[in-house]
């Protein structure tokens, strides 16, 4: 038999997957609309390269010494954007498998995307000279790709890009700019500009590792949530699962002692006959959206709908040290709401409850592929066994000796049906009515 420990630690690994892989696919959600922010800023480069060439043709030859200059950085802006095409088919395919890129990928993809401003650096160089083109737009393009590094959520990552960035500036300049010789001005009005440029992806990459850390404890949450509704199915209030997520969750059985309650709906075969399948549907969720709320209150979760019924869990699987009095009240409660109910419609429903309190074996049951919380035992049996007593007596609300008992003075209006024989037992036993 596999122990509580071995399963809270399958749990916990398939939890760990579950988030892993969806902070996986968020990581590269990120990348994808920073690639996409990319290959728009190529496009508006050379959108405005030829504004430029057709406003101004004169700025094309102080620039960039004619046409063919201009044709270089053409091809240049072109081969990144496919470049920047061919990363994104990448990341989405990535994507559609659930898996991470590799991490020497990303970083050889940040050396080559940083290195573009260097490259045009250097034709700039050509045509305009070293203190002219240094001095011009194309050093502050490496503040793009610096800025666009924090999407990629990574510190180490967004600070590589800083440091390439502020590398190359600076080597380019102490190569190519001959007036910034050791110990002159110029040398370290370079230095600082390039310093300022690493501090830039640093602080991009701080802010990429807060982004990333809100994701994963968004991701956390949400998978936490999964797991719980997972476990306990679409029929728990959301203040119960906030209780469950703050309390924690056992799936290996348990054994509790909890209110079992359950609910059917007299003569409803019979009046759904006459009834269109939508009319039937829109009355049966009228009614269980009435009595569910009602359970909600009460600190009660549906653990399964039974076609016209369902079945009810007071102190299970969160403890409860007066299930027995929360559920008597919601069945009090239901009652009431039925009748002003019933007093509002055409059709009319009338409910049975069969309430009974006692030890039951609580936790996550089913096949390795599919599972859901519940809980067996006698005391789930005694239950649906006395709710059907409703028949026989006429009643609305059948409670047990023990839940008369766990009711103490509050329990004094119960009137006492005698010793009555229950159908799978051999022995009579108790049952009190409650109006």
């Amino acid at each position: 038999m596999i122990s509580f420990a071995s399963r809270k630690a399958r749990r916990h690994a398939a939890m760990s997957e579950d988030f892993e892989r969806e902070l996986t696919r968020e990581m590269l959600r990120t990348e994808l609309m920073r690639v996409r922010a990319l290959i728009i800023t190529g496009c508006v480069m050379a959108v405005l390269l030829t504004a430029i060439y057709l406003v101004d043709s004169s700025a094309v030859e102080r620039v960039w010494q004619g046409t063919r200059g201009l044709a270089e950085i053409y091809g240049l802006l072109t081969g990144f954007i496919l470049f920047e095409v061919w990363v994104h088919t990448q990341i989405r395919k990535n994507l559609r498998l659930g898996r991470d890129l590799p991490a020497i990928r990303r970083y050889i993809g940040a050396l080559i995307e940083t290195s573009l401003p260097t490259v045009i650096l250097l034709l700039q160089i050509r045509t305009m000279g070293a203190s002219e083109a240094l001095g011009f737009t194309v050093p502050l393009f490496y503040f793009i790709f610096v800025i666009l590094s924090t999407l990629r959520l990574d510190f180490w990552l967004s600070t590589f890009t800083g440091f390439v960035a502020a590398a190359e500036l600076l080597a380019v300049a102490l190569i190519f700019d001959p007036e910034s010789g050791a110990g002159e001005p110029q040398i370290y009005f370079h230095a600082v500009r390039s310093t300022i440029i690493l501090i830039c992806g640093v602080l991009a990459g701080a802010v990429g590792a807060r982004l990333r850390r809100q994701f994963a404890a968004s991701i956390a949450a949400a998978t936490a949530r999964d797991q719980v509704t997972d476990l306990f199915g679409q029929h728990v209030s959301p203040q119960v699962v906030d209780r469950l997520m703050a309390a924690g969750t056992s799936a290996g059985g348990d054994v509790r002692r909890v209110a079992v309650m359950f609910v059917d709906f007299r003569g409803f075969t019979a009046g759904a006959q006459s009834r269109t399948p939508q009319e039937v549907v829109d009355r049966l969720d009228g009614a269980f959206a009435v009595l569910v709320d009602i359970l909600d209150r009460e600190g009660g979760i549906v653990n399964k709908f039974l076609g016209d019924g369902f079945l009810a869990l007071f102190g299970a699987p969160l403890e409860a040290s007066d299930a027995a009095h929360r559920a008597v009240a919601a069945g009090r409660e239901m009652l009431t709401a039925m009748d002003r109910i019933n007093a509002q419609t055409s059709w009319p429903l009338r409910i049975g409850i069969g309430i009974h309190f006692g030890e039951v074996v609580a936790g996550n049951i089913g096949s390795p592929r599919r599972k859901e919380y519940t809980v067996i035992g006698d005391t789930v049996n005694f239950a649906s066994r006395l709710e059907a007593l409703n028949k026989e007596f006429g009643s609305q609300l059948l409670i047990s000796a023990s839940v008369r008992e766990a009711l103490g003075d509050d329990g004094n209006d119960a009137v006492p049906l005698g010793e009555v024989e229950v159908r799978g037992y051999e022995q009579k036993v108790a049952v009190f009515q409650l109006g």
